[in-house]
């Protein structure tokens, strides 16, 4: 739907195909896995791909161990919030924040009014992936998207699909699928999308029928600001809210299940965590703590908290969003910007 450049399999594919049949003689590597050779018949099979470049392709993906030993140890669940915090809350994030968002400020203001997605909250996502477009990341999609399909078991059938994704997404944009560096986990360009996301979400923003977030601002920010959409943010709604125990609170409560709000407010007042200002009863949320700098800190998330977490599966993660587009856009207030 959203590729309009398409060509045959053919012509696509086989354009860089020399270049590795060249180089699969001096280096083989998972041309000898099984679990590859299955995917490339798939592939064969299902997608038109051809068996010979498919196998130059694969002889030129490297397992990666420094790839496995980080998906291992992820940030969210070896630091405390108030560690996490300060990765991303701080000056220098802010300040780029606020350049970003006078240097974009078209595009921002029309994604703003098309997607119902406020420009801080874009920026913010920008900005915690890519410092702005700066760190994108230093492995090749291909051998991060190889190596944690065939070599990570626990989430071998999740990349995969991502692989199988991403020969997709370079056969229609007639790409070297070897050409792209990315993230560990094969995240790409500046919001950092998944392969499958790439395909889905992102958008032509800039009118020239081709959805490019390697390099393309204007349609990175009109990328992040659908995802968002089309993961039900809405427009003008809360995001989250401090809250407070009270001795009444219930001891059973599961905090930070990253699912979509179930409990009413008037549940949670129940339980005994109340909002810090009024929030209709029938209000949705769902419960956070946060083991913060000076003590245990207790939130309501709402539903575009829980949109935010479709980015990233973690109640950390999306505070950290919240609050530097909080801030961002206090410091973009104050530097006498204002929304076009």
């Amino acid at each position: 739907m959203l590729f309009t450049r398409c060509r045959s399999v053919a012509r696509v594919w086989h354009w860089w195909l020399p270049v590795l049949l060249l180089a699969s003689a001096a280096h083989a590597d998972y041309t000898q896995s099984p679990e590859a050779q299955v995917f490339i018949e798939r592939m064969v099979s299902e997608h038109n791909f051809t068996r010979e470049s498919l196998q130059a392709l694969f002889a030129q993906a490297e397992k990666r161990q420094p790839i496995l030993d980080a998906i291992s140890r992820p940030a969210e669940k070896t630091k405390s919030w108030a560690d996490y915090r300060k990765i991303f809350i701080k000056e220098a994030r802010i300040e780029g924040g606020v350049t970003f968002w006078r240097d974009n400020a078209e595009a921002l203001a029309r994604a703003e009014q098309e997607f119902g997605v406020p420009a801080e909250y874009i920026v913010a996502i920008i900005g915690v992936e890519t410092l702005y477009g700066r760190i994108t990341g230093n492995y090749r999609v291909m051998d991060a998207l190889s190596t944690l399909a065939f070599n990570y078991p626990p989430r071998s059938e999740f990349f995969t699909r991502e692989l199988e994704q991403y020969l997709l997404l370079t056969r229609e944009h007639q790409q070297d699928p070897l050409a792209h560096k990315g993230s560990y986990a094969g995240a790409m360009g500046f919001g950092q999308f998944m392969p499958s996301s790439y395909r889905h979400y992102a958008v032509d923003f800039d009118g020239d029928d081709l959805p490019d977030i390697w390099e393309n601002l204007t349609d990175a920010i009109g990328s992040v600001a659908n995802y968002f959409k089309s993961h039900g943010w809405q427009r003008g709604e809360l995001v989250t809210l401090r809250a407070r125990p009270d001795d009444t609170l219930d001891s059973a409560i599961v905090f930070n299940q990253i699912v979509p709000p179930e409990r009413t407010i008037g549940q949670w007042r129940e339980a005994g965590l109340q909002p810090i200002r009024h929030v209709p009863s029938e209000v949705k949320a769902l419960a956070v703590k946060l083991d913060g700098a000076l003590g245990d800190e207790y939130w309501l998330g709402f539903n575009n908290f829980y949109v935010i977490t479709r980015y990233n599966r973690s109640h950390m993660y999306a505070m950290a969003v919240h609050q530097l587009a909080e801030a961002i856009a206090r410091a973009h207030r104050e530097s006498g910007g204002a929304r076009e």
